[in-house]
């Protein structure tokens, strides 16, 4: 990654994470020990090629170290020039304004989609307050939203949605109704199901900027077409009106990853 961006590293903004005891030989337990920041972030730069890091995020919400320490450190960073802005990702509202209180929190990655609008209740009027963005992961609902995915299709390991409880026979059946609404409303907008999923989301807040995941170049035109495309206020009312009706089943992470998501 450091060497195709660095021909072009002051046209683009470079976002990264720390938080996960990778270095240690510990990928899935949490850490953000301060030592370990200032690992993480060294370890960045010099793979990126780069002395500074645009966006640092804390992969998740360490509750053995005080969120205060941790704002601390980061904003230590900034100081020294090494990090440009920081940002939480799965932060509870409690958690993202005694971050804020220390350094200020530029975004918040959260899950966030219209198989998962959970955020909505949780942090957006905290996010509108402190004027901080939200960067939505899996904003296509793991695929769902774009079609691809078929009632009757079935996932194995490490296909990630095998172990979650939204993509079970039973609740993948029952969730298609979600499909469904998505291609009504992307043929009466003329675009794909991938880019109404996004326009739905860039239409809500300004805000809001979603990273869809993908390996294919084709994908990312596509994806990049949703940002020709708007709903009016009435089509959003219009659309939550028609969401109404559906209720999806099954939950979005496994109990693992669960219990690492800040409450």
């Amino acid at each position: 990654m450091g060497k195709a961006l660095k021909p072009v590293r002051d046209k683009v903004k470079i976002a990264t994470k720390f938080g996960f005891g990778v270095e240690e030989g510990q990928p899935t337990t949490l850490n953000s020990e301060p030592s370990h920041i200032r690992r993480a972030v060294e370890g960045s730069l010099k793979r990126l090629q780069t002395d500074h890091i645009d966006l640092l995020y804390q992969h998740r919400v360490d509750p053995k170290i005080p969120m205060e320490e941790v704002a601390g450190t980061v904003k230590d960073l900034i100081r020294e020039g090494k990090v440009l802005h920081f940002g939480l990702s799965e932060a509870s509202a409690k958690s993202i304004r005694r971050a804020h209180a220390v350094c200020p929190v530029s975004a918040v990655q959260s899950e966030y989609s219209l198989i998962w609008r959970e955020p909505e209740t949780k942090i957006f009027s905290t996010l509108e307050e402190l004027g901080i963005g939200l960067v939505p992961y899996c904003p296509l609902g793991r695929a769902l939203l774009t079609g691809a995915i078929k009632a009757h299709d079935r996932f194995k390991k490490p296909d990630r949605r095998a172990t979650l409880p939204m993509f079970t026979p039973k609740a993948l059946k029952h969730n298609m109704q979600i499909v469904d609404l998505v291609e009504k409303w992307a043929k009466r907008k003329n675009v794909t199901p991938a880019q109404f999923a996004l326009v739905w989301m860039l239409s809500e807040q300004p805000w809001i900027v979603p990273i869809p995941g993908t390996t294919s170049i084709k994908h990312l035109d596509e994806f990049l077409g949703a940002m020709r495309v708007r709903l009016s206020t009435d089509e959003l009312q219009a659309f939550e009106k028609d969401y109404a009706k559906i209720h999806l089943m099954g939950h979005r992470a496994d109990e693992f990853t669960e219990s690492q998501i800040d409450k």
